[in-house]
């Protein structure tokens, strides 16, 4: 790499764990340091991290994180991100608020679409437009269109947080870390509470940013495949002018408590059958200092020890005690400046809560007193080094998670290199645990003598909801109160100015300053994965010739349509019995120690969707595994086993995993709400929509709910069920198998999964008769929740729409336009989706965390005459053109790509029509749009919602609309 004038190079460091060098440099000028990671990674990824601890709960962080990317100085548009959101090939854009940091990160694997990406960032971070409607917007106002209506907040973060406030499992993990840091920045919210939001004033969020927003607090990021050289230039720019401020932004280092404290709130519950009725406890240790990487690294897999799998002792204990439905607490939290570790139960009533904590506490000390199971060690070293080696981030793209990483050391001043180069403590740590009772040895020093622990118990309070709403109207009424007939005046007056501004569309001429790519820049033809169709054994065989890094990725699956309708529910949990119940041979415990020692991990999941041209439902369930290739013959044994020889027949373990499953069913409606909606909405569409709720949506919690009982009364029966279930689905006669490997390794694999194959059951295909209840119904999903889902979908194939692949284009462009501003920027909701299956033809619409309900709906209705009204220029139909193309040329890791091959295969999606609907994107035009308005037209009126949210805010829309229009269905 050259020497570059203005950045001093502070340290080098080759990572061949990693393939990457390393270079951290320092700006002269400012001090702002430059972390440049160099590799072979087409996914490049840059980002500007500065540090921004709170010093109260009005959320003047996370606001502002909104507010600068709401248009700077070069790009004077409202929302620059959201113009790169319809225009770029992006792979991550976005940003994110920490309890200390904020991360303004961004990827792609386009060179050209990257360095633009950057310049609109790092333009909006230091330069950013901030008037006081920025933050009236972003973060809190007044609202009050007459001076006869009630007066109101609004706002999207102060939305948001409402929602996020609702969830009682994220209140439990505020609570807990509150407790531990009383004396600095992470015992306040840095995403703003709703009570301290509107507290937040102009000067201090101007101040802030002015303060934190500074060069000299910056820590850039770089990582890939670009031009190592190019990224000082594309720094440096944005650094001229600035010199070196010393900003006090450092975080304290919480001191120790001199012993155990308690800590009691509550949470909104309605009083319902669900979890409303039960307590929740965490125990939590602030732990010893600032770590070493090595220790850090012990840690890390010794949360794994106790509570990462079924079996682990900690977690194994808690759920086998009966004293709640599901673990609680965060685990090992590794992300701060010190770390902390937090555990209990959710699901706890009134009688068990103080044996909770006493059970958490006996169990560390017998840990610490009599040693750990060595087997369990070495599943969780196994496990822990299987995952750093194959850096398998999922969707995230890999230098972003790379870059958090690093951030844990370098934030804090450290260095940036530990926490990415593993290898050393790595094998250090392996060395320790050889010693006896070196995992013992961590939770008597971190846990059980350690005197900085608190206990936080959170109640069910069924009039927190009510409560907390009067508390907001007195605040308001007070506030108004205190206003004189000039000051409802100027409220009246900037509700007004703020909604033209919301309006109000941006100067073509401001517009055309953002760069943006060209049709030219795009390939016109898709990107295929290799597949090699095979039989063996007479089961199809699909093998995806991809590098892996000497990882096997293997998945066996059978067709759910053997199933029969009123077995179709306990599909979920009979996936979960394969890996988590045991065998005749191996107790629960044995064959997870043995999942963990010698693969990357055995696991099963549902996969259901329409197939083209097809109203049957293609479904099947699968058992997927990983493994390095001196590993693959235990892994296909370990399938062997679990088809062969699961033993159903262990009520009680059964029973904790029903219990686990509705505890998580129940904890996922508020920060999953829209998708909850959407899926209720859906199933009433077309059988593969049915088939998905029916084991994973609303109708999934309530059958949970019955089965607890069931099993309770009868167990015979149950378990009668489950043997049926296998009986019919484990058939060798449907199994279809998918692997992906080097090409080298194929025949290595091959004759092992023949003999995997060779020993399941074969027996004729019988397939199921379904009778979905397709139901035709409105319906308000009633939850204690501050914030509202709003779905609304209907089928455009019964109303005439043909498929074409503009419609990619039109949903895309309205998400981000008409949506956005209407639902999220005006409406106050946290965010807002429509997305078309063109399988079923379903078009679905969906908000999340949303103040409204039935203004929500008539913005979806009011979709058709955008549409039809649009002026749609050129730049605007290129943009989503270009965005489309990104959405599908999405960037996937080798094992994403072999499962994507597959499911193609499953559901008729040939290369040609891939490149037909390509095409198609392509060619989109404006009259395309002016068609899909007049199907959507049509659709106003047929359409269904779903809605959830509390009972008022769904009764309200009701009254609104004129009487019973939704259906109520109490959820929780």
């Amino acid at each position: 790499m050259k020497t570059n004038e203005s950045f001093e190079l502070i340290q080098s460091r080759e990572i061949p764990e990693l393939n990457t060098q390393g270079h951290l440099y320092r700006h002269r000028h400012t001090g702002a340091e430059l972390l440049s990671l160099v590799n072979d990674d087409e996914n490049k990824v840059f980002g500007v991290t500065l540090r921004t601890p709170p010093a109260d709960s009005t959320g003047i962080a996370h606001i502002l994180e909104h507010a600068v990317l709401c248009g700077s100085e070069k790009y004077p548009v409202k929302e620059p991100f959201v113009e790169l959101l319809k225009g770029s090939l992006k792979t991550f854009l976005n940003a994110f608020t920490y309890p200390d940091r904020t991360c303004y990160p961004v990827a792609s694997t386009n060179l050209q679409d990257f360095y633009n990406l950057i310049d609109v960032y790092l333009d909006a971070v230091f330069n950013p437009r901030l008037p006081p409607e920025v933050l009236q917007q972003e973060g809190w106002h007044y609202e009050l269109e007459r001076a006869e209506d009630p007066l109101i907040y609004k706002g999207v973060v102060f939305n948001e947080m409402k929602g996020a406030y609702s969830a009682p499992e994220r209140t439990l993990a505020e609570y807990a870390q509150h407790s531990l840091f009383p004396d600095n920045t992470y015992g306040v919210e840095s995403g703003g509470h709703p009570k301290h939001i509107p507290d937040l004033t102009f000067e201090q969020f101007e101040r802030f940013h002015t303060t934190l927003y500074h060069p000299s607090n910056a820590r850039f990021f770089f990582y890939g495949d670009d031009d190592p050289d190019q990224r000082f230039g594309l720094v440096e720019g944005y650094l001229d002018g600035y010199q070196r401020l010393e900003v006090d932004s450092a975080i304290a280092t919480q001191a120790q408590l001199d012993g155990p404290r308690s800590t009691e709130a509550t949470y909104a519950a309605s009083g319902g059958d669900g979890e409303g009725g039960k307590s929740m406890v965490a125990v939590n240790w602030l732990l010893h200092g600032e770590l070493d990487t090595q220790t850090g690294l012990a840690l890390q897999i010794l949360d794994y020890i106790l509570v990462g799998t079924p079996a682990s002792p900690l977690r194994k204990a808690l759920i086998e005690s009966g004293l709640g439905e599901d673990l609680a607490g965060v685990g090992m939290e590794t992300e701060l400046k010190q770390f902390f570790f937090s555990t209990g139960l959710r699901g706890v009533e009134a009688a068990n809560e103080a044996a909770v904590e006493e059970l958490v506490l006996s169990t560390l000390r017998n840990l610490a007193d009599e040693g750990i199971d060595p087997q369990t060690v070495e599943a969780a070293i196994n496990t822990s080094e299987f995952r750093l080696r194959e850096n398998n981030t999922g969707s995230y793209p890999r230098g972003l998670v790379l870059m958090l990483r690093s951030l844990t050391s370098w934030l804090y001043d450290r260095d940036p290199f530990e926490p990415l180069a593993f290898e050393a403590p790595l094998q250090a740590v392996k060395v320790m645990a050889q010693t006896e009772g070196y995992f013992s040895w961590l939770i008597r020093v971190h846990l059980v003598d350690n005197p900085h622990r608190t206990t936080v118990l959170l109640r069910p309070d069924v009039n927190q909801a009510a409560r907390e709403e009067e508390e907001e109207r007195q605040r308001l009424d007070s506030a108004r109160e205190l206003m004189s007939s000039a000051d409802i005046d100027e409220v009246i007056a900037q509700t007004a100015k703020l909604k033209r501004l919301q309006e109000a569309p941006d100067a073509a001429e401001d517009l055309a300053k953002l760069p943006r790519l060209k049709l030219q820049d795009l390939d016109k033809n898709i990107r295929t994965v290799p597949l090699d169709i095979a039989e063996q054994e007479g089961a199809p065989v699909l093998y995806h010739d991809l590098f892996t890094n000497g990882i096997a990725y293997v998945d066996v699956s059978f067709d759910l349509r053997t199933v029969p309708q009123e077995l179709l529910p306990y599909l979920s949990l009979f996936g979960r019995a394969l890996t988590e119940i045991g065998t005749s041979k191996e107790d629960f415990v044995q064959l997870s120690q043995r999942i963990g020692s010698r693969t990357g991990g055995v696991w099963a999941s549902l996969f259901t969707s329409s197939r083209r041209g097809d109203n049957q439902a293609v479904t099947r369930l699968f058992l997927r595994g990983k493994a390095m290739r001196s590993q693959v013959d235990d892994m296909l044994a370990i399938m062997g086993d679990v088809l062969n020889d699961v033993n159903l027949d262990n009520r009680e373990r059964f029973l904790q995993m029903v219990l686990e499953e509705k505890a998580g069913e129940e904890a996922g409606l508020v920060p999953g709400g829209h998708g909850v909606v959407g899926m209720r909405l859906r199933s009433q569409f077309d059988e593969a929509g049915w088939l998905t709720e029916q084991i994973e949506g609303v109708s999934y919690l309530f059958f949970l709910r019955q089965l607890v009982d069931e099993i309770e009364r009868d167990w015979e029966a149950v378990l009668a069920k489950l043997e049926r279930l296998r009986e019919l689905l484990v058939n060798g006669s449907t199994v279809l198998c998918n692997a992906t490997m080097a090409a080298e390794d194929r025949a290595f694999i091959e004759g092992k999964l023949s003999g995997l194959l060779s020993c399941l059951p074969s027996a004729p295909v019988h397939l199921a008769q379904w009778q979905p209840q397709l139901r035709e119904v409105e319906e308000g999903l009633v939850i204690p929740a501050q914030g509202n889902y709003v779905a609304k979908g209907v089928n455009l194939y019964d109303l005439g729409y043909e498929l074409h692949g503009s419609v990619g284009v039109i949903t895309r462009f309205l998400r981000n336009t008409w949506l956005w501003d209407r639902v999220r920027v005006q409406g106050g909701a946290y965010g807002a989706f429509c997305a078309f299956d063109h399988f079923s033809g379903v078009m679905v619409f969906a908000s999340y965390r949303d103040p409204n309900v039935l203004a929500t709906v008539e913005n979806y209705d009011a979709c058709a005459k955008f549409l039809r009204d649009l002026d749609l220029s050129d730049d605007e139909l290129t943009k989503a053109i270009i965005g489309t193309i990104g959405e599908l040329d999405a960037y996937q890791l080798p094992d994403a790509k072999g499962y994507t091959s597959m499911v193609r295969y499953l559901t008729g999606v040939t290369d040609e029509f891939r490149q037909e609907m390509r095409d198609a994107v392509l060619g989109t035009t404006a009259g395309d749009f002016k068609a899909f308005a007049d199907v959507l037209e049509r659709s106003n009126a047929s359409g269904r919602v779903v809605a959830m949210g509390s009972r008022d805010a769904l009764e309200g829309a009701n009254d609104s609309h004129g009487g019973d229009w939704l259906e109520m269905v109490p959820v929780l």
